[in-house]
């Protein structure tokens, strides 16, 4: 079964990749922070919104799969892969995603790590 906060955060997810800005927008406390993999962050709101709103349309053969969410309380973990287009091929990017939920069920912080190959 679902969580509320897991179903908020899929859908966050899903409105993210349809590049529905308002619904992600609904979807996230006023003083969300993310941090990015690379120790990037947006907060509040508006700015990491504008930063989607820019960034995604310009991801060729955008595509994000779910691989499994663990819902505890107010904290739902998501393992994914994002695959794009790089320099001509596919390029797949396997990451974790950690999102704290208030009651509310708004995001209010999302933490992003990237599975990296080893050399």
């Amino acid at each position: 079964m679902t969580s509320r906060s897991e179903q908020a955060v899929l859908h966050y997810l899903d409105r993210m990749v349809a590049h529905d800005w308002a619904a992600v927008s609904a979807c996230l406390h006023p003083e969300v922070v993310r941090v990015g993999p690379f120790g990037d962050v947006y907060h509040p709101r508006r700015p990491y919104v504008e930063f989607l709103s820019a960034l995604m349309p310009t991801l060729e053969q955008y595509a994000l799969s779910v691989e499994r969410t663990v819902g505890r309380g107010l904290v739902v973990m998501v393992q994914l892969t994002e695959t794009m287009e790089i320099g001509g091929s596919l390029d797949e990017t396997h990451e974790v995603l950690v999102f704290d939920t208030d009651a509310a069920g708004l995001i209010t912080r999302i933490d992003i790590f990237i599975q990296r190959a080893t050399p």
